[in-house]
């Protein structure tokens, strides 16, 4: 009686490790996954976005002294970059249609 309750106890934690690490794989695949997926271009494209933004700033705050202490600051900046970026795709279509 003593082996059986022994057998059982250790099958329950033996499944316990083997359904513990199989979910522990399962995530490290996933997370390896999600970082493959954020490939460099990605990155590329958020740190250019991030630049121009910078530069947005900078050039306001040169031509508009005081511009960033207005309540409206993160508003323009926002409508400056849209608008740019608005420019630049207008820019491409027409490119991609006359070739």
């Amino acid at each position: 009686m003593f082996n059986l309750k022994f057998l059982k106890s250790l099958k329950q934690v033996l499944d316990s490790r083997t359904n513990l690490l199989t979910f522990s794989s399962s995530q490290r695949e996933a997370n390896e996954d999600y970082i493959a997926s954020l490939s460099s271009t990605e990155l590329k494209i958020k740190a250019d976005e991030q630049r121009l933004e910078a530069m947005v700033r900078q050039q306001l705050k040169e031509e508009f002294p005081n511009i960033e202490k207005s309540s409206s600051y993160d508003l323009l900046v926002d409508a400056v970059i849209h608008n740019y970026k608005s420019k630049q795709l207008q820019a491409t279509d027409g490119a991609e249609i006359s070739e």
